[in-house]
C-alpha cells in the first residue's frame, strides 16, 4: 500500500504505584484527546520521530521499549485537498523526566488509568492502539539484540577471523545504531569475542561509560556446541534487569530468537516460510517478562526486528 505521510508516536506512560498511567494530549487545533505523534523528517528512523515528538508535544524524554500497533488513515492535503494516506507508527514509551509546558501543538496533558484514558481518547484507532498496548505489561525488561555491522567478506580477509574489522559500510552502520538505539535506553553492553562484534557497539558502551563485556556463548563457535547453553546464558542476562545491549552474529540469532519464540508462543511476523531474519546491522528488540515463579526463568512476550539501523519501516511487530 502506497503511503503518502509517515509518523511516529507512541502510548507515553509512567509509573503510579503499583499500577501505571498514560499520557493524552490535546489538541486544540483539532480540539481532540490523542496520543502523542508526529511526522517523520526527512532521513528521521520511526523510532527516533516518536522520541522527538513525545518531547515537543509533552516536554518529557521517553525510553522507547516495544513496538505496540500502526494505524493508517486518509487526511487532505494542504495545498489541493486530495486525500493523502497517513500511516502512524506507535511505540511503548516510558516518561523518564521532564515536565509540560503548554506549546503552539499542545495545551494540556493528563496522566491517566488505562480506563480513564481510553473514555477520554477522541478517536477510535487510538483507542485501539492504547489496547494493544495495555495487552502486555508495560514494564518488562528489553533486550537488545544485533547482528555486527557489515566487515567485508570472510575469504576476503587474509588475517585471523576473529580480528576481523568493520568495513566503511559497516562503520556507517554502527554510526547509524549510535544514534537508534540510546533511544530504548541501553545500560549494559555485551559482545560475542570477536572485533566487529565489539566496534559495532563499541561506541555506545563509550557513551554509557561502561565496558563492552564478552560473552563467548552468544558466538557462533561458543553457541552451536550446546545451544541450550547459550539461551540460558542470555537468560542469565535478562533476569539482571536493566536493558542489556547484545552484539552477535548471523549464525546464533535467528537460532536464538525463534528456539525463544517456539517455547514461550510469540509470534513472529518479521519471519518469513520459517525464516528469522539477521541483517547485518540489524536489532532485534525482545521484550521479557519477568516470572519469578516459573523455573524457565524470564519469558519472551515480544519480538520486533529493524532490517536496518539507517532510516527504514518500522519494525515487524509481534
Amino acid at each position: 500500500m502506497s503511503v503518502d505521510v509517515r509518523a511516529a508516536g507512541a502510548v507515553l506512560w509512567r509509573r503510579a504505584g503499583a499500577a501505571f498511567e498514560v499520557g493524552l494530549v490535546h489538541r486544540p487545533r483539532y480540539d481532540d484527546w490523542s496520543l502523542p505523534k508526529g511526522k517523520v523528517d526527512p532521513g528521521e528512523t520511526v523510532a527516533a520521530t516518536a522520541v522527538r515528538e513525545i518531547a515537543e508535544e509533552t516536554g518529557f524524554r521517553a525510553v522507547l521499549g516495544r513496538y505496540v500497533a500502526q494505524t493508517t488513515y486518509d487526511v487532505p492535503s494542504r495545498d489541493n485537498g486530495r486525500l493523502l494516506k497517513k500511516r502512524v507508527d506507535y511505540f511503548s514509551g516510558e516518561a523518564e523526566s521532564g515536565a509540560f509546558e503548554p506549546n503552539a501543538e499542545v495545551d494540556e496533558l493528563r496522566w491517566l488509568d488505562a480506563r480513564a484514558a481510553e473514555q477520554l481518547l477522541t478517536h477510535p484507532a487510538d483507542v485501539r492502539v492504547l489496547r494493544e498496548f495495555c495487552a502486555l505489561p508495560p514494564a518488562q525488561t528489553t533486550v537488545l539484540l544485533v547482528r555486527h555491522a557489515k566487515a567485508g567478506k570472510r575469504e576476503d580477509w587474509t588475517g585471523d577471523d576473529d580480528l576481523r574489522p568493520l568495513s566503511e559500510a559497516g562503520q556507517r552502520q554502527a554510526a547509524a545504531l549510535r544514534d537508534l538505539l540510546p533511544l530504548f535506553g541501553p545500560d549494559r553492553v555485551f559482545s560475542a569475542p570477536r572485533l566487529r562484534c565489539v566496534q559495532t557497539v563499541g561506541a555506545i558502551a563509550d557513551a554509557l561509560r561502561t565496558e563492552v563485556q564478552h560473552e563467548p556463548l552468544l558466538s557462533e563457535e561458543g553457541y552451536w556446541p550446546d545451544p541450550a547453553l547459550g539461551i540460558h546464558r542470555l537468560l542469565d542476562i535478562v533476569a539482571a534487569g536493566g536493558t542489556p545491549l547484545i552484539s552477535s552474529q548471523g549464525g546464533v540469532i535467528p537460532d536464538l530468537v525463534s528456539a525463544l519464540a517456539d517455547r514461550d508462543g510469540v509470534d513472529l511476523p518479521a519471519a518469513r516460510d520459517g525464516v528469522v531474519p539477521s541483517k547485518k546491522g540489524s536489532v532485534w528488540v525482545l521484550s521479557f517478562q519477568s516470572r519469578t515463579d516459573d523455573p524457565a526463568g524470564p519469558v519472551l512476550v515480544g519480538a520486533d526486528y529493524y532490517p536496518s539501523p539507517l532510516p527504514a519501516p518500522a519494525p515487524a511487530a509481534s
